[in-house]
């Protein structure tokens, strides 16, 4: 520090950069700020062209790939990422879990994308219930993937416009409680409702009290009504 005329000079501190900062960096000579990024799916093809995608991009960067679920935890505790892109169906731990256990108390929040086959209405308001900041299928391109990864980087959250509207019309719609989706769940295996009692230690009376809000909640006549519209929308899978 120095005085010249009576007057002090203070000198500058250099302030780290921000994601939101990557765009302005391209185009000049200062050096990148990587966005690191871990990788989570169970498909070694899936995970090598999403890396290969991702390795493409000059601000962003690959630290790790995980192929189930509890490998995504570990790795992410160990590398810390800007960006965790993990798949909804993977073993040991699905993506919904993975999302859950690591947006439970942890501060900062996680930046999560999921990414999967399936764009089921269910299965969208879980994740962005849980915390997930974007939405990709596996079918998106390219520049999705490119767009989707800097945004939430960057703090920001990022859905397909299709994703959008499914979620709108999720959120609209009445959500089935957890043991509804079980009860749902029996039904769509063909299980009686004395069956099903059985199974969950409740009583035929009550199973039948959660068969009739269900019908109501899905505005379905019956249960092969019921059964439809919960596939359709991802409430229910192929019989367990």
């Amino acid at each position: 520090m120095s005085a010249r005329n009576g007057k002090t000079k203070q000198s500058r501190v250099a302030q780290p950069r921000r994601n939101g900062d990557l765009e302005a960096s391209r185009s000049s000579n200062i050096p990148l700020e990587l966005i690191r990024v871990v990788i989570a799916d169970d498909h070694p093809v899936a995970r090598q062209g999403l890396s290969a995608i991702l390795g493409s991009m000059d601000d962003v960067k690959v630290v790790a790939e995980a192929a189930d679920g509890e490998e995504a935890l570990k790795l992410y505790h160990q590398h810390s990422p800007d960006v965790l892109i993990v798949d909804l169906r993977m073993p040991k731990k699905d993506g919904l879990q993975v999302v859950d256990e690591l947006m439970s108390g942890r501060q900062p929040k996680p930046r999560i994308i999921v990414i999967t086959t399936y764009e089921d209405e269910e299965d969208i308001r879980r994740a962005v219930k849980a915390g997930a900041r974007g939405y990709l299928v596996k079918a998106a391109d390219c520049e999705e993937i490119e767009e989707a990864v800097r945004a939430v980087a960057a703090g920001r959250s990022l859905f397909p416009a299709a994703i959008t509207l499914k979620l709108v019309e999720a959120v609209a719609r009445p959500e089935l409680s957890r043991r509804e989706l079980e009860v749902l769940q029996f039904i769509a295996n063909g299980r009686s409702n004395k069956e099903i009692g059985n199974v969950l230690y409740i009583s035929e009376l009550t199973v039948k009290g959660h068969v009739r809000s269900i019908l109501e909640k899905l505005d379905a006549k019956g249960r092969s009504e019921a059964i439809a519209i919960a596939a359709e929308r991802g409430l229910v899978r192929a019989k367990l």
